[in-house]
């Protein structure tokens, strides 16, 4: 059976962690999966907008018992290359070039609530429960502390990274964990909706672009941010997608992305 199932419907890429039997927990071939199929989606010209899914009860469990076993008996060494490579998955999604949603059906705990957090969007039912429940056994989430105190600050971050308390439905919301909460009837339809929205009104390019300006320029002073802004203000100025938009625009036409 395939970890990770791979299509695209409407210039929609679908991956769907497909591990239901383990709670779709994070093993080292199913990291691999994910790192192949994003990269995959990444080049695929069809697909516009990713979602990413999962089958069964919980969206992801974090790590696998396996894993963890493995882990107390590992070198340094080989818990390093390990834990890099679930780095590289995290940033993988992070720095992707498309736009990623995560469509959360289920609970999504430890690294699979960091799994989740990495994307851009995050769909979710009432009853899904996030947490990085490391600290509960003498663990730490150190890879995810990186990206969510960039997604929701450092006050919400270190409620959930040192509570290790679980958060489910508004109170995620207003964490700043997930975006939307909507019924599990309705969380597939919405999150269509929703991404179909992205394909047929906005530029790929402009999305990018934008997607890769949020991550840079955190690591910079307000003058360089502002500096780096301006220049890439007017190297958009100059693209195919923006001269096809403002035409458009000016012309009182529909623009057909």
């Amino acid at each position: 059976m395939e970890l990770v199932l791979y299509e695209v419907k409407e210039r929609i890429g679908f991956i769907t962690l497909n591990r239901p039997d383990k709670r779709n927990a994070l093993s080292h071939e199913l990291v691999s999966a994910l790192i192949e199929n994003f990269d995959r989606a990444e080049k695929d010209a069809s697909v516009k907008v990713i979602v990413l899914r999962a089958h069964g009860d919980a969206f992801c469990a974090g790590a696998d018992l396996a894993s963890l076993q493995k882990m107390q008996t590992n070198t340094f060494e080989e818990n390093l290359a390990d834990s890099t490579h679930l780095k590289d998955l995290f940033l993988k999604i992070y720095q992707l070039k498309k736009v990623v949603i995560a469509q959360v059906q289920g609970h999504a705990l430890a690294g699979g609530c960091g799994l989740a957090s990495v994307c851009d969007f995050i769909f979710a039912v009432p009853e899904a429960k996030f947490g990085y429940t490391e600290v509960k056994i003498g663990f730490i989430p150190a890879l995810v502390l990186v990206f969510l105190i960039r997604k929701i600050g450092e006050q919400h971050a270190k409620f959930l990274l040192l509570s290790g308390e679980l958060v489910q439905g508004e109170e995620a919301k207003r964490a700043g964990l997930c975006h939307v909460v909507v019924t599990k009837n309705d969380l597939e339809k919405k999150v269509n909706e929703f991404a179909q929205q992205l394909v047929k009104n906005n530029s790929a390019h402009a999305m990018t672009l934008t997607k890769e300006m949020i991550d840079h320029v955190q690591s910079l002073s307000l003058t360089e941010a502002l500096n780096y802004a301006a220049t890439r203000n007017a190297e958009a100025r100059a693209s195919a997608d923006c001269r096809k938009g403002v035409t458009a625009f000016l012309n009182k036409e529909k623009i057909m992305w």
